[in-house]
């Protein structure tokens, strides 16, 4: 009888998989707060960082002069972490984004990308394909506009991925208040949620635009 694949997203079964957090990216989101989506995400890198689930950081087209690289202050909460470039708008169709995935030993993955229909769509069902377990950070990506994120979220369900928000995956890592990994969600809750109640309280849009 095989063994009941665990449902939890276990901090010690889990990598992080961050992709494509660059200014020039974040740019084509305009119907979510871009900088809810970025303090989530500096959330999730500052949080594994500090329970030591491995993170995975890739760009696109940086080394062709098209993007910057990873958003400053994403990238500063992860020091030690390689970013790896590509030309694929498919993370997972460059070797070197799967070898350092396969490099973490972990085949549960929590990916994040933006935008949600091309940056984390195509590489999560990929990596779905090829065996892995993946959930995904709905709070902590988007899209041009809330109907093609939506419709994303629902090919990224149909295909197995599982959605979670930046809260409960914190939770979901430490799961109890007297582990020690529930020593850095102490010092991370509040002032994440302050951060987080002052954007609510004044959210900020930006006007969409075309290519030029």
């Amino acid at each position: 009888m095989s063994e009941k694949k665990q449902p939890i997203f276990d901090a010690s079964e889990t990598a992080l998989a961050l992709i494509d957090y660059q200014d020039g990216v974040l740019d084509l989101i305009f119907e979510q707060d871009r900088r809810v989506i970025e303090l989530n995400t500096r959330y999730l890198a500052k949080f594994a960082q500090a329970i030591g689930v491995p993170v995975v950081l890739s760009t696109v087209g940086v080394e062709m002069g098209v993007n910057g690289p990873t958003i400053k202050t994403i990238r500063a909460e992860l020091p030690d972490v390689e970013e790896i470039d590509r030309s694929q708008m498919n993370a997972w169709e460059d070797a070197n984004f799967v070898n350092a995935v396969k490099a973490t030993g972990r085949k549960k993955i929590v990916m994040a990308g933006i935008v949600t229909s091309v940056c984390l769509t195509f590489p999560a069902i990929n990596a779905i394909a090829d065996g892995y377990e993946v959930a995904f950070v709905a709070d902590a990506v988007g899209d041009a506009t809330k109907e093609i994120h939506d419709t994303s979220v629902l090919r990224l369900v149909q295909a197995g991925a599982v959605p979670v928000t930046t809260i409960a995956l914190m939770a979901e890592w430490f799961r109890d208040w007297k582990s020690p990994l529930a020593e850095a969600a102490r010092e991370l809750w509040v002032p994440y949620k302050e951060e987080w109640a002052a954007l609510k309280r004044d959210p900020q849009f930006v006007e969409p635009k075309g290519l030029v």
